[in-house]
């Protein structure tokens, strides 16, 4: 057990870990599965300037993983990262997506590039909302109902955390 940055070699268990969450989750508002490719160019993206990409490694197999992904496009956004954490359905409940969430929020406090980091949560998601509380995201606001999944209409309530 150990957290690495993520590899090549990890992009297909990335890839099952967040087409699970997808198809029978709300973490995530995408609805179709993502292809082979379109992970490679996420992937792709991470792991260079400010957005880290992290794994737990699991006996070499990454089952969760973290990363601040570009908030916005616009240049004034540039400080600003997304974060996201995603872990195994099999792994949960064993404090990896704790542990990811430290070590990303470290990476970024390290990183003099990264000023705010941001979090958007489905609003029922009590257990994500707890953890952003834990590490001392500040609630920034909740914006109802704007997307529906599996027939619910969800909202995403906003956290922040200033790093630098």
């Amino acid at each position: 057990m150990s957290i690495r940055y993520a590899e090549e070699k990890d992009i297909e268990s990335l890839l099952k870990i967040y087409n699970y969450e997808i198809e029978n989750g709300f973490a995530t508002f995408d609805l179709t599965p993502k292809s082979v490719e379109q992970w490679e160019q996420w992937f792709h993206c991470h792991n260079t300037g400010n957005h880290p990409l992290i794994v737990w490694d699991e006996d070499g197999t990454a089952v969760g993983y973290a990363s601040l992904s570009g908030y916005r496009e616009k240049e004034a956004y540039k400080s600003t990262v997304e974060l996201s954490v995603y872990v195994d359905n099999g792994f949960r409940g064993r404090g990896i997506g704790t542990a990811l969430m430290k070590e990303i929020i470290d990476i970024a406090r390290k990183d003099e590039s990264i000023h705010t980091v941001v979090s958007v949560i489905t609003s029922d998601n009590e257990g994500s909302i707890r953890l952003h509380e834990r590490l001392g995201f500040d609630y920034c606001g909740t914006i109802p109902q704007v997307g529906e999944k599996f027939g619910r209409m969800l909202g995403i309530c906003n956290f922040c955390l200033i790093v630098n």
